[in-house]
């Protein structure tokens, strides 16, 4: 068997976590966590933000595996999973999925997230009935070079004890003192060190984070994901998980996740000012020149679908087929939406929101 190269330490941690300079870094993080609560308040209906924003997160997390998928293979994702779907679109839609199976999950419980939520997340991710890894033999390898960087615990058992205690950490409101954000960062590191499942504990873990802000309040709904930060960044955050391992370098690593979530709440509330502006332009045109198939659920169909299809507005106005037909190519005509075929299907593309998802900034700079 392996020999752990890392021993996991018990919770909470024995060191003095809050420096100076990470209580100056969660100031500035919850400054733009302010801002977007504000932006997000201002989007009338909050299905838009979460079904929109999940797929972007689905698709930045999967891309950290090295699964990538284009915004027009991502936008082609229905609201459910599809056989049509290519082996990579599967994956990204199994993430989004995976992400609801959580979040309602918290809901059920009343706030807590427990390992079972947490085995939940995995199963629905890879769409198994597994859990916690029960054969030894995981080690963690250097993509590149092929050495071995880290071996997390080994046994079922030793596993199981190191989840119970994160799973105690992570619900009790006096197991630490610490500021939730600088807590959120060790939690992250923590169970990407124990590594429970045999695979995918990258996706897992992140959707661990959101969960987790949404849980402390931080957030009103699962709408910061530090998925596509994390993919900006990779080198940094591989290396500064390994450097906590190797050196107890827990300030650059807690440094590092409060970057991330402001630089990710800034670019995310600058993404949902331009969902706003123009969401309302199209109300307010559509209730102007096209009145007769104007519907509070037909707008929000344009923009909780960026490629729409004729089906998605049957299921979500309650017109019929040809009446769907008929109101989008009306959209198409005026210049809301652009039809396009895609195979055997017609898409109707709100290319000016894709633009929006297209045309965000990087975050390194920030």
């Amino acid at each position: 068997m392996l020999k752990c190269s890392y021993k996991i330490p018990p919770l909470p941690l024995d060191v003095d976590v809050e420096s100076k300079a990470v209580l100056k870094s969660v100031a500035a993080a919850y400054r733009a966590l302010s801002d977007l609560r504000r932006q997000a308040a201002k989007v009338p209906n909050q299905g838009i933000l979460i079904d929109t924003l999940a797929l972007q997160e689905a698709q930045a997390s999967s891309e950290i595996e090295n699964i990538v998928t284009t915004q027009d293979e991502v936008f082609r994702i229905g609201p459910t999973t599809s056989a049509r779907l290519d082996p990579r679109q599967k994956e990204v839609a199994n993430y989004r999925d995976s992400l609801w199976v959580g979040h309602q999950g918290l809901l059920n419980t009343g706030g807590l997230i427990t390992n079972n939520i947490i085995i939940g997340v995995f199963q629905n991710l890879k769409k198994n009935t597994g859990g916690f890894r029960n054969t030894p033999g995981t080690k963690l390898e250097n993509e590149f070079t092929k050495d071995v960087v880290y071996v997390p615990p080994q046994t079922e058992a030793e596993i199981s004890k190191h989840m119970s205690v994160l799973e105690t950490f992570i619900n009790e409101p006096d197991s630490c003192a610490w500021d939730p954000l600088v807590k959120m960062a060790v939690i992250h590191h923590q169970f990407e060190s124990i590594h429970p499942f045999p695979d995918g504990n990258g996706r897992v873990g992140r959707i661990l984070n959101v969960l987790f802000l949404v849980q402390q309040g931080l957030l009103d709904s699962p709408i910061l994901y530090l998925s596509r930060f994390i993919t900006q960044t990779k080198p940094d955050y591989y290396r500064l998980l390994q450097a906590v391992r190797d050196e107890g370098a827990w300030e650059d690593w807690i440094l590092y996740m409060l970057r991330g979530v402001e630089a990710t709440a800034l670019e995310t509330s600058d993404l949902l000012s331009g969902i706003n502006h123009l969401l309302f332009e199209y109300k307010n045109k559509l209730r102007e020149e096209h009145s007769r198939i104007y519907s509070h659920e037909l707008l929000n169909t344009m923009f909780k679908h960026p490629y729409t299809r004729i089906e998605y507005v049957v299921g979500e106005t309650g017109v019929g087929r040809q009446a769907a037909a008929r109101h989008l190519d009306e959209l198409a005509a005026a210049g809301f939406l652009e039809k396009t075929k895609i195979g055997r299907d017609n898409y109707y593309i709100n290319v000016r929101l894709v633009d929006l998802f297209l045309n965000r900034p990087s975050m390194v700079s920030q």
